[in-house]
């Protein structure tokens, strides 16, 4: 081996080239560049690099002369975990960067949870501990609303005589205006993880005016004036959210909450979104990244003309239980899914509901007249999220069950109807582009054992331009054929057939809804948003209505909802916002067929201003 190694020594001894014989000496003054031999700091030894273990001489002691002065605590006076200062809420007030003002909705605020309550200065709340948060919410929403809708004549008497018909003068003018007062008490670290316990409240006042040409309208009694001024409080909250455990190390947790609480079963409102006496299990795993309620609701009677909770009368006997999972990143990345299960279970069969006007609202006047019991399981996927640059929200539905007495043929039928609506946009700097697809099938043979009208339980939806939308704001008298039934009612895109959303019963025996529109936002300054939207109505099958109208036939086709939006919001935020939107359906023969009148051609409006304070 060794002989090998000397060999190899050799030649590349041998390989190696020669040094070269020209090359001039270097100069004998040649400045060395070894910078080992100059290092620049006595701890470098290669430039760049320290010695290690190498300490630099200390300065001069520093020695003060003070006399009388109080000297220091020593190191072993003070904890050596923690330092004490005031709680890291005040913080920032002990710097004297912020100042603490009732009346500031922007900076921190003890009023509005910002930091936590001094419970020296309210010993006469029953408190115990620390970490107790107060927030309180004041919201003012005012409504100014002139419109038109089709609108019919009584039978007893018409507000201008020689002028009867079937359908009287369209316009009418509503004013509301509604006060909001909520307050939450909260136990907890106010950051990273639940709170303990919390107690919420929330009333509302309303007060409306409202003003039509025909009597009879707005109450039963052909004596009252074709205007009424009303006014309603109503408990829209009123629960307790207990914390039962944390479930991991990320505060995945498992809560419970009782009371008058609101929840929406879907993203965009499509089947159950309201405010209801209930108790609710609900928690998350996995980082939060699947979520899941259990939830049941017994269903409150609601005031007939604000709409709110009217706590002094007893629950319906309707009752609606969920169950419901979301998964984030399901099916793809960036796409939320749910799978809902929900079943409604009506008893009303036997009441007899007369509204605050004085009309019944169950059984609905309409059909055989007689009431009505269901058993309805919904079953549905939603989706919210995106696909690539596509922002995606989708739903669909089953409605599976029995109605125990059909209105055309006063037998039980099978409920067998569904539900599709789905809403893509793609967003471009300040502009977002949306297109919008709603199928809900109609019945198609009402003397039928089966049902396949789709119906919500209580609908809300923020969809295809939500309330700027004609059709989605307003409700249509359906006249002729059915006493006090909308076609369609207020805040819903459904074309129902029912007394009202409100106190009424779901309807499966209607002609169905379809709707395709687009519409774009766009947002020219943070505190400035224009919208429009365009959508083509429709209905499904049309032969309910020719049913309950006595005709032979009537077109599908509704028509046109056109509408434009402008939100303001001076501080860019949502404590003062401005709306104006404008809105206009365009009839076409379906609706025409419907509302036949000296007018038929004439389009239908509706403006819209709204105010809202909150604080």
């Amino acid at each position: 081996m060794g002989a090998i190694l000397t060999l190899l020594a050799m030649a590349a001894f041998q390989d190696a080239p020669p040094p070269a014989q020209d090359a001039p000496p270097p100069p004998q003054d040649a400045p060395k560049t070894d910078k080992r031999d100059t290092p620049t700091d006595p701890a470098e030894t290669i430039d760049g690099r320290r010695r290690p273990d190498y300490r630099n001489q200390l300065p001069e002691a520093v020695i003060q002369n003070n006399p009388g002065a109080v000297r220091a605590p020593p190191p072993e006076a003070f904890p050596t975990d923690q330092v004490p200062i005031p709680d890291r809420w005040r913080l920032v007030q002990s710097l004297g960067i912020v100042s603490e003002n009732w009346r500031d909705p922007y900076n921190q605020n003890t009023l509005k949870g910002d930091r936590p309550v001094n419970r020296a200065k309210v010993p006469w709340l029953p408190i115990h501990h620390d970490d107790w948060f107060f927030s309180l919410n004041l919201v003012s929403d005012t409504v100014l609303e002139p419109r038109t809708f089709p609108i019919p004549v009584g039978v007893q008497t018409t507000e201008r005589p020689q002028s009867l018909d079937v359908f009287g003068s369209q316009g009418s003018f509503v004013f509301s205006q509604t006060f909001i007062a909520g307050a939450s008490l909260t136990k907890g670290s106010g950051a990273f993880k639940p709170p303990e316990i919390e107690y919420r409240v929330a009333f509302a006042y309303n007060i409306s005016h409202v003003n039509v040409p025909e009597r009879r309208v707005l109450d039963v009694r052909p004596s009252r004036p074709s205007r009424r001024t009303d006014s309603f409080f109503g408990v829209q909250e009123f629960f307790v959210d207990y914390h039962i455990r944390n479930v991991s190390d990320r505060y995945d947790f498992d809560s419970i909450r009782v009371g008058i609480q609101p929840f929406q079963n879907d993203f965009r409102g499509f089947l159950f979104n309201d405010q209801q006496l209930g108790i609710r299990l609900f928690g998350n795993r996995d980082g939060n990244r699947f979520q899941y309620n259990l939830a049941a609701f017994w269903r409150l009677e609601k005031d007939t003309n604000s709409g709110l909770n009217s706590v002094i009368r007893s629950p319906r006997d309707d009752f609606v239980f969920i169950a419901n999972a979301y998964r984030q990143d399901f099916l793809i990345p960036g796409l939320t899914s749910q799978l809902t299960a929900v079943y409604n279970r009506n008893r009303e069969g036997n009441d007899v509901e007369i509204d605050d006007n004085g009309f019944p609202v169950r059984p609905a006047l309409i059909g055989d007249l007689r009431g009505r019991d269901y058993d309805i399981v919904y079953l549905g996927y939603n989706a919210d999220g995106r696909i690539g640059r596509i922002n995606v929200t989708a739903s669909a539905y089953a409605a599976l069950g029995e109605d125990r007495n059909s209105i055309f043929t006063s037998r039980p039928a099978q409920v067998r109807a569904y539900f599709g609506a789905t809403e893509l946009s793609y967003d471009r700097d300040w502009m977002r582009f949306r297109v919008s697809a709603l199928y809900a099938s109609g019945d198609r043979d009402p003397y039928d054992n089966t049902e396949t009208g789709f119906d919500a339980i209580f609908e809300n939806p923020v969809f295809a331009g939500a309330d700027t939308s004609y059709w989605i704001r307003q409700s249509i008298p359906f006249a002729g054929g059915g006493r006090v039934i909308s076609l369609s009612g207020r805040n819903g895109v459904l074309n129902s057939v029912r007394s009202s959303k409100e106190q009424g019963q779901s309807n499966f025996n209607n002609p169905g809804t379809f709707l395709i529109g687009a519409g774009a936002d766009f947002d020219l300054t943070p505190g400035l948003r224009l919208s429009a939207n365009a959508n083509r109505l429709a209905f499904d099958d049309t032969i309910t209505l020719q049913v309950l109208r006595n005709e032979g036939s009537i077109p599908s086709e509704i028509g046109w909802d056109l509408s434009a939006a402008a939100i303001y919001r001076p501080f860019a935020t949502q404590n003062v916002v401005f709306r104006v939107s404008g809105a206009v359906l365009m009839p076409s023969d379906g609706f025409r067929d419907l509302f036949t009148n000296r007018s038929q051609d004439r389009q239908y409006y509706s403006v819209l201003g709204n105010i809202i304070l909150s604080y």
